[in-house]
């Protein structure tokens, strides 16, 4: 698996040595059946990064070899050295479902912290909270199985043809029947939009208001169901009186009337609705995702073939969802709830008041917070996390712990670096976007000098808290037991899951209480025609947010920053790129502008090379000039290690996800900076953030179009 489409991929092992000589689409698979992208391919077959090989701990200075043994009692010497809360614990959903499981059960019960998260805040919290909120459980309601079935296909503020091109087969092929459509929104013309019936652009940071738009267009031209709202929902009238006119909302949005009108009537079909990391990564993207649930609620686009589906990012992401006790305990048990603590406490053996009040601040909050000790696992922080400059400068405070597959950014930094075993070498279990649970298996040995990252979580355990774990190395069916069995009568129920099912079904999707049941829609009985939501009333909740109340944009372009930055994924760009590209010279950043922009601010680039500044930082790019992008936009990649220098570290107030997607930037010649970098005063305290200054816009003078 690459991402979280789930593929099942045949990997055979090398014939000499360690290694992979062949990857391909496993047609038996029922996720996939025999479909693969070339980046699920080739990053798995033949990676282009920096792979670890032995644990490294600094000396002098530098980073040296070291036995296991020295490198294991240094992490656990630091963290036993400090209080619970001053050690910081970050994952990954490039973890199998048993390490997110034994990692949750360290960093919550072994060490106490509520530091501890993962990437799911970055890329999921905002839908998962909406999610929540709306249905009383995380996860979509629909499966892949309701793609064919759809008639209308919403891409919402993500570009599946590039970050999920499997899945994105499914939706064109079903979306090129006579009487089916593909309507995308997105500001920027993506590849998804290219392949489009019908392309909405609202303003960047418009989303939330177009939805609203959307409902009360639907609410004022009897869109609405009002059989499955009166029966199935609470608070619809309560959203009616907090809703704006459609025109209010449509020009907020940056839309027209006619244009909220075409995407609205779309809703009249069975309707899907996928959103990814354009609605989730702002400070509205709780309350946008929420909208885009009400959308689906008020139009009765809830049932087979419709609904709201998420679009996760990582390989993993949803198994650290329900197993990685981050935002809730194994199964997506309530974190606060005393009846869940107890019982998870009693499982895992430890007194319920060593486990953490709440859940912890999110990423942001963890690295503001100063922690004295940080452990990260299968992550880059510093090429992902915003605003990474200042992130870099709590990195290098404190004894920094990094377990990877691949020499990162991250791991330039470290104080121990501890190899671990990547796709190909692990054995597991992992997780898709819609639930299904799939066997991962070794197909070569792991390298010498490496460990699995299970064993290494569990060598750590047995030195920190010697009664958490038994001594490595780990059976990973008796951990994927230990938290299937957590996981019994809760709305994420997998204890009818286990290896011995796996091996024969390959796949399988929870709800699974019991060895012959697998999840299906949620919340619906298709015998009865049913609904029960896992909410108080056992009715689907209506949000009822207003448009006043909305966080605004943390950062808006003005006369100083003129340019809004936008951040999204390439093709290559999975996991920050660390099997793409060469870390330690990555090179400058491609920036995608539009023609008219680079015309307007041609003084600013010399020979297609420019320098992005925002109060943050710069970062040197390439010019690329993309009329897909709108005028006054700037496009970068968003796990290319310049990005995120440039990137604010705002959070969504609900959620605690990052706005990656709106901040102010400008356009500076690599002249101009150089200049004011040597006109610097040397001295090491001055603040050199934005030194640099504008070139004055050129009134004519458009550069060639380069890349079109």
């Amino acid at each position: 698996m690459r991402c979280a489409v789930g593929c099942g991929h045949i990997h055979q092992g090398a014939d000499i040595g360690d290694g992979l000589d062949l990857v391909r689409g496993d047609a038996a698979h029922p996720v996939n059946r025999g479909l693969a992208c070339g980046r699920g391919i080739s990053e798995t077959s033949d990676p282009e990064g920096d792979w670890l090989t032995r644990p490294l701990v600094r000396k002098d200075g530098k980073l040296v070899r070291a036995t296991w043994e020295d490198a294991l009692n240094r992490v656990a010497d630091a963290i036993g050295a400090v209080d619970p809360d001053d050690v910081a614990v970050l994952g990954s959903g490039q973890q199998t479902n048993e390490a997110a499981y034994a990692l949750g059960k360290l960093a919550r019960g072994g060490i106490g912290t509520r530091n501890y998260d993962a990437n799911t805040t970055l890329c999921m919290a905002s839908a998962v909270k909406a999610y929540y909120d709306a249905f009383g459980s995380d996860a979509p309601p629909p499966t892949y199985d309701d793609i064919p079935e759809a008639k209308t296909h919403v891409v919402w503020g993500a570009n599946p043809a590039v970050a999920h091109p499997v899945m994105f087969r499914w939706i064109s092929d079903s979306a090129r029947d006579d009487d089916s459509q593909l309507v995308v929104v997105d500001p920027v013309r993506s590849e998804t939009a290219e392949a489009a019936d019908h392309h909405v652009q609202p303003d960047p940071g418009g989303d939330f208001a177009l939805a609203r738009a959307v409902l009360a267009w639907l609410v004022e031209n009897d869109g609405v169901d009002e059989e499955f709202v009166h029966a199935n929902t609470d608070g619809f009238a309560a959203l009616t009186t907090s809703l704006p006119s459609v025109d209010a909302a449509a020009d907020e949005a940056g839309v027209d009337v006619e244009t909220v009108e075409h995407l609205a009537s779309a809703f009249a079909d069975p309707t899907l609705v996928y959103w990814g990391m354009g609605v989730n990564q702002s400070v509205r993207g709780t309350a946008t995702s929420r909208a885009l649930v009400d959308c689906c609620l008020a139009s009765g686009n809830m049932g087979p073939g419709s609904g709201p589906f998420s679009l996760t990012g990582q390989a993993n992401s949803m198994g650290t969802r329900v197993c990685s006790s981050k935002g809730s305990w194994p199964g997506h048990r309530d974190f606060e709830s005393p009846k869940h603590r107890n019982r998870v406490a009693g499982a895992w053996g430890v007194p319920v008041d060593r486990l953490p009040d709440d859940a912890g601040p999110g990423p942001v909050g963890i690295v503001e917070s100063d922690p004295s000790v940080v452990w990260t696992v299968a992550t880059n922080p510093l090429a992902g996390l915003p605003d990474t400059d200042a992130a870099r400068e709590t990195f290098e405070d404190a004894f920094l712990v990094v377990q990877d597959a691949f020499h990162t950014e991250t791991t330039e930094l470290a104080d121990v670096v501890l190899p671990a075993a990547t796709w190909g070498e692990s054995a597991g279990t992992a997780m898709n976007m819609e639930r299904t649970v799939s066997r991962v298996r070794p197909a070569t040995g792991t390298p010498t000098g490496v460990k699995q990252d299970l064993d290494i979580i569990a060598a750590v355990g047995v030195r920190v808290a010697p009664d958490l774990f038994d001594e490595p190395t780990l059976d990973p069916a008796a951990v994927f037991d230990e938290f299937a069995a957590l996981t019994a009568g809760t709305d994420a129920d997998c204890s009818g899951l286990s290896y011995e099912r796996l091996d024969e079904e390959l796949a399988v999707r929870w709800p699974a209480p019991d060895e012959e049941s697998s999840g299906g829609y949620r919340y619906y009985d298709p015998e009865t025609a049913a609904w029960e939501f896992p909410t108080p009333t056992g009715c689907a909740q209506f949000s009822s947010y207003r448009s006043e109340a909305i966080e605004a944009l943390p950062e808006t372009a003005d006369e100083e920053y003129p340019l809004t930055l936008t951040t999204a994924r390439e093709a290559d760009g999975y996991n920050t790129g660390v099997r793409s590209r060469d870390v330690d010279d990555p090179g400058p950043v491609t920036a995608r502008i539009n023609p008219e922009t680079l015309a307007t601010y041609s003084g600013s680039v010399t020979d297609q090379q420019t320098v992005l500044s925002s109060p943050r930082g710069s970062a040197p790019a390439v010019v690329e000039a993309d009329e897909g992008i709108p005028a006054g936009m700037v496009w970068l990649p968003i796990h290319h290690p310049m990005a995120n220098k440039l990137t604010i570290a705002a959070t969504d107030p609900e959620s605690d996800e990052p706005n990656y997607k709106q901040c102010a930037v400008r356009l500076v010649s690599p002249e101009a900076d150089a200049a004011a970098a040597d006109a610097v005063p040397a001295d090491d305290t001055a603040d050199t953030t934005g030194d640099t200054t504008s070139v004055p816009p050129a009134e004519t003078a458009a550069l060639p179009e380069v890349g079109q």
